[in-house]
């Protein structure tokens, strides 16, 4: 965890007062269809709560389909919000996703396109592209925009966007961040599971001490990460439930579900408590689809993905669709559902329009979400949503496009092409790209046409290419994979997860 504290050594405009209510106003009369005298009572800015998972699948929720595991409050959250059914994170991996959301941008062009430092595998057909090992700085992030718009702006839990001097995010526009906690509202690590309750206790001291003036707060959880773990009693419960659903369920990864949902509970209470939920924009989403199993084989298999096909580090469905939830009471409808494809590259132009400010000097390629929050029946006119993974992971470097209903993937080591109508064929088995060839060909060429466009790096033949070697992993760029080490970690977080189960 990054840790630092104070404002930045970045320069923070504030807006005057009646600016921020002017803009504000505006913002919320347009954004809820509000009259001017009723925006008028709320001028100042709503805060924004991002809550961002670690690896939590698209069918991880109850109110996405998971009928063993509960989530009673990221369901009130759906209730009381709107849900996306076809919202992506840009990339299958977290690094790579994280970077689209900090800053509007695909992972092609800000060139993170794998998690930090990603994998070497040097026999294998292709070289995967080179990757940056943090963001450019010039690039702005959504932290320094909303900074500079007068909102005070915290941090907590996972980055993993570089760790060198001021590459955390308490360099990229982050006021508050990490160890500036106080020690009474932390919990010891052993006594906490995935620095879940440490997470959500930061982020209560933040909402506590700027509860006056607008905020922006991300919180970045550990969980659903592996290695699996929850406290005791958790465990012990979905252990002894019974799986009565015909779907793959892992217990341990039920019980830190349901953990990192109690957690939820916690910060949303605290909202209700302070009298900020009415004027607070929660956002709810996870950094890439669900992971079943360690690509090395090690370990316990976590979850399953299905229908979807396929998991993290992939481009199926399971690997990129994630859940996604936005609640703003009195603002948008309620228990409301959409059907637009959406992604985490339209975060950043999302929370710029919320709260009021202009959009970064710098390519933007996601677009405004505000109008389906208004009306989840509309539609953003987006021509296409692009993704690429020049990486070996859970399946060789591949790029797809989705326009509408149709998606298409393009692997890059052979060339092939696999089609899929998502509307008629969610886990996508059945390959239409020889019964529709001109569609197929349309599809890629756009494809690749944004990819000469935005000029994304592509794998590269490997002259050491190996078929005898190839699958062979290593750690970033010198050090091998030690599986026996890997699996004598796994066992040691099985072996201690008798964390007792915290008070309020």
């Amino acid at each position: 965890m990054t840790v630092s504290f104070g404002m930045l050594d970045i320069s923070v405009k504030k807006q005057a007062p009646f600016t921020i209510a002017l803009i504000s106003a505006v913002a919320i009369t347009m954004l809820a269809g509000a009259s001017p005298s009723s925006a008028a009572e709320r001028s100042e800015p709503p805060n924004i709560l991002f809550v961002f998972i670690d690896d939590m699948g698209w069918v991880d929720p109850g109110c996405y389909g998971n009928n063993f595991a509960e989530t009673p409050n990221i369901d009130r959250l759906a209730d009381e919000g709107v849900r996306f059914t076809d919202f992506y994170a840009a990339t299958p991996v977290c690094s790579s996703t994280r970077s689209t959301v900090q800053t509007g941008q695909y992972s092609a062009r800000t060139r993170i396109t794998d998690f930090i430092a990603g994998h070497n595998r040097p026999y294998d057909k292709l070289l995967p592209a080179d990757i940056e090992h943090h963001l450019d700085n010039d690039v702005k992030t959504i932290g320094t925009v909303l900074a500079n718009a007068g909102y005070a702006t915290g941090y907590f839990g996972k980055w993993h966007l570089g760790g060198g001097p001021k590459q955390g995010p308490e360099g990229r526009g982050y006021q508050v961040t990490g160890e500036d906690i106080p020690q009474e509202r932390r919990v010891p690590d052993q006594n906490d599971p995935k620095d879940m309750r440490t997470i959500t206790n930061a982020g209560k001291w933040f909402i506590e001490e700027h509860q006056n003036e607008p905020w922006f707060l991300t919180l970045s959880h550990h969980a659903l990460h592996i290695p699996l773990e929850a406290y005791k009693p958790t465990i012990e419960k979905y252990r002894q439930k019974r799986n009565t659903t015909g779907h793959y369920h892992n217990p341990d990864y039920a019980a830190m579900l349901a953990d990192l949902d109690r957690e939820m509970g916690r910060i949303l209470h605290q909202l209700d408590e302070l009298g900020l939920r009415e004027n607070t924009v929660v956002v709810f989403t996870s950094d890439n689809g669900g992971l079943h199993k360690h690509y090395l084989g090690v370990g316990d298999q976590a979850m399953s993905n299905k229908p979807l096909r396929g998991q993290k580090g992939s481009l199926y469905e399971g690997g990129i669709r994630v859940p996604m939830i936005v609640r703003w009471p009195g603002k948008i409808p309620s228990g409301s559902t959409c059907q637009e494809p959406t992604t985490t590259a339209d975060l950043l132009p999302t929370f710029c329009n919320i709260a009021g400010t202009e959009l970064p000097s710098q390519p933007i390629d996601g677009l405004d979400m505000t109008p389906l929050l208004r009306d989840p029946d509309a539609s953003l006119n987006r021509e296409a949503l692009y993704f690429h993974y020049p990486h070996y992971h859970h399946t060789d470097p591949v790029g797809a496009i989705r326009v509408g209903h149709w998606k298409l993937i393009e692997h890059f080591d052979d060339g092939a092409i696999e089609l899929y109508n998502l509307d008629k064929d969610l886990d996508e088995s059945d390959n239409r790209a020889d019964d529709k060839p001109q569609l197929a060909r349309k599809l890629r060429q756009r494809l690749v046409g944004w990819r000469d466009g935005i000029d994304a790096r592509m794998p590269q033949p490997n002259p050491d290419y190996d078929p005898e070697k190839a699958g062979t992993f290593y750690r970033g760029n010198a050090e091998p994979f030690d599986l026996e080490k890997i699996r004598q970690r796994f066992e040691r977080r099985r072996q201690n997860r008798d964390h007792p189960m915290p008070g309020k």
